[in-house]
């Protein structure tokens, strides 16, 4: 039996086998080491009816692209897995639950890393605490291991994700160590106290969880570059008094998917009559064209490119033209890092945490993964606290998967 790991992320997922020979390989699908999570549905019409296709992955986002009007995409399940409100959703009016959507896109995946899922052994990979200000960690667990059994999954154990990166970066220890190890994905960031002693498994002590990680980054973005040019903090005249412009015409940037879900008639005729008294009515109408022409994902991609420009330079150019509404203007690393401000220190109270919950005050190693790890204030959080001798970075999107799989082996 074949052991396997699988992080099933917010925004990327990974697979990793653990050969004969004791080696783990990850990077399963082809020249990339990730599969976008991320699928896509469409409806074509045929003599019998409508017929329902779907993609996942790469080809999800292309297939979204080709026909934006046409095609439902949907991204960030794992985000609504703790949420109890989420338990159904209907797509070209075919109903489906959160974990019949997870399960079609884990068949995808496992096509697409050449796995038969009843023939493999899996560690599935969980945050500390599930996205969501009412997330129900025990139910997103129970929904996540519902999604991979009805994906086909016999064989299924699920572990932390930063206990997963743990047993990834143990391997390069050669003495006993307290390590901290910080996960930064998608849509969390989790934190796993671990002790390691050389012959005896990874030991887990402590663990804490925080739902800030690098969509959230983004959105700081996007609210202070591009909201404003969109009307946000504008005014409407009602009734001879000035209001300010509903606030969540905005809120949906905080995933550009949810852009899509605006599109509809009755949000659509709302933003139109907002604009006939707006202080700027133009604003609002960049807003409804980016909405009419589903721009949500060009426009993230845009704005993911200069925060990860940032993390290696001092400024970078934000640029997006779509209809006439232009946008070229530098961010500075300088103002980024006072926007995320917040944000970092809810990352710092989530270390404060595993550490009370590990009940240690020294470490030995810092070990930072996920994409966020690039950001430089980010490692400076830790830098600043442990010393930069103990903090290490590496496997930023294989490290989880890799360490999964080593985990399956170890413990069965």
């Amino acid at each position: 039996m074949v052991h396997v790991g699988i992080d099933f992320g917010t925004t990327n997922s990974v697979v990793a086998l653990l050969g004969a020979d004791g080696v783990v390989r990850s990077g399963m699908f082809g020249t990339d080491d990730v599969f976008r999570t991320v699928l896509c549905f469409w409806a074509e019409e045929s003599r019998t009816g409508n017929t329902l296709h779907h993609a996942a992955g790469p080809a999800a986002i292309a297939a979204y692209l080709d026909d934006p009007s046409d095609s439902r995409l949907i991204m960030s399940m794992k985000s609504y897995l703790a949420q109890r409100s989420f338990t159904e959703t209907r797509i070209f009016g075919r109903r489906f639950s959160l974990p019949d959507l997870i399960a079609q896109f884990l068949r995808a995946l496992a096509a697409a890393a050449d796995l038969d899922p009843a023939a493999v052994r899996v560690v599935a990979g969980r945050p500390v605490r599930f996205a969501g200000e009412l997330a129900d960690d025990a139910f997103g667990e129970a929904r996540l291991r519902e999604s991979f059994a009805a994906a086909g999954f016999s064989d299924v154990a699920v572990a932390l994700e930063p206990e997963g990166a743990g047993w990834h970066f143990a391997r390069s220890l050669t003495r006993p160590a307290t390590v901290l190890v910080g996960d930064f994905g998608g849509g969390t960031s989790d934190f796993s106290v671990l002790r390691f002693v050389p012959g005896a498994p990874v030991q887990p002590i402590g663990h804490a969880g925080v739902g800030i990680a690098g969509d959230v980054f983004d959105y700081r973005i996007i609210s202070q570059v591009i909201s404003p040019l969109l009307g946000k903090d504008d005014t409407f005249r009602v009734m001879g008094k000035d209001m300010p412009v509903p606030i969540e015409y905005f809120t949906s940037f905080a995933q550009w998917h949810r852009l899509s879900l605006m599109r509809n008639p009755k949000t659509m005729r709302e933003i139109a009559d907002v604009a006939r008294t707006a202080q700027h009515p133009e604003r609002l109408k960049r807003l409804m064209a980016l909405i009419q022409d589903e721009q949500g994902f060009p426009l993230y991609q845009a704005v993911s490119s200069v925060k990860a420009a940032l993390s290696h330079a001092d400024s970078a150019v934000l640029r997006f033209d779509h209809a006439g509404f232009v946008v070229e203007q530098v961010v500075t690393r300088a103002d980024f890092e006072r926007w995320i401000a917040p944000d970092l220190l809810r990352i710092g109270s989530a270390i404060d945490q595993a550490l009370a919950d590990a009940g240690v005050a020294e470490i030995d190693h810092v070990f930072l993964t996920g994409g966020t790890s690039f950001v430089p204030a980010v490692r400076r959080l830790f830098e600043a606290r442990f010393g930069a001798e103990r903090v290490t970075t590496g496997g930023e999107f294989v490290s989880v998967a890799e360490g999964l799989a080593l985990m399956g082996a170890e413990k069965r």
